[in-house]
């Protein structure tokens, strides 16, 4: 695994409010992982086990990092069992490169994965990108941004200041990038959106780190759950050759 060489960023969180849970039962790498968020100025909460890390998600936790090889409750059984309760952001280590893996995990309700062996940047961008995605917009100096406005549409309400998506007020329990992925969509109504186009813009990488299926499947997800609700005839349409639009009725 690369060493530890890249300078420290500003620490940018309060470390009470800013629990990630990390669970990893190799006891080198969960020491090299923590090592990297701690200098980030995040505390750790740190499990060896899928059935200890359940345990330990708290309110407070901003961010879960769950390895897939787990003994007991693997990765999967973990992020299974946790999307039950909390919509926390999840993003998953994996040895495996394997396409497949990292699809059942993100039909799981994974946000994200991280290919070991990794790179301490390329872990801490993910690591700054999941949360980004599950919190309040920041400024660079650290305010509170204006909270963006409500976006409506025929029954379906977006409102990004919350990170909430309701249709005729029912809550649509979407993870933190299904979320990210039909607000923006839905902020730009009829426009179409590449493969390429929204993995650079929602998911924050260049294609090739992921591939496109990973938008293919959280479209699918997010569309879903827009058809289980009758209240709304919003909904996300492919445009064959081109990519995905949302169209608001």
């Amino acid at each position: 695994m690369a060493e530890i060489a890249d300078e420290p960023d500003q620490p940018s969180a309060d470390p009470v409010e800013s629990t990630v849970l990390l669970i990893e039962d190799d006891v080198s790498i969960r020491a090299f992982v923590r090592n990297r968020l701690e200098i980030d100025g995040y505390h750790v909460t740190e499990a060896a086990s899928g059935e200890e890390g359940l345990e330990k998600l708290t309110p407070s936790t901003i961010l879960v990092i769950v390895d897939v090889g787990l003994p007991g409750i693997d990765g999967f059984g973990v992020v299974r069992a946790m999307r039950r309760i909390s919509r926390v952001p999840i993003v998953m280590m994996t040895a495996a490169a394997d396409e497949g893996d990292r699809v059942f995990g993100l039909e799981l309700g994974a946000d994200d994965y991280i290919i070991k062996p990794f790179l301490p940047r390329e872990m801490m961008a993910r690591v700054r990108a999941a949360i980004r995605r599950g919190s309040p917009l920041q400024s660079a100096s650290g305010s509170t941004e204006e909270p963006a406005a409500i976006v409506e549409s025929d029954g379906l309400s977006i409102d990004p200041a919350a990170r909430e998506a309701l249709v005729d007020g029912v809550l649509l329990p979407l993870t933190a990038r299904e979320f990210e992925l039909l607000r923006f969509l839905a902020e730009s109504p009829r426009q179409v959106f590449s493969r390429e186009q929204l993995l650079r813009q929602v998911w924050e990488v260049e294609p090739g780190w992921l591939g496109t299926s990973t938008v293919t499947e959280h479209v699918h997800r997010v569309r879903r759950q827009l058809e289980s609700h009758s209240g709304t005839t919003a909904r996300i349409v492919t445009v064959r050759g081109a990519g995905y639009r949302f169209d608001p009725k």
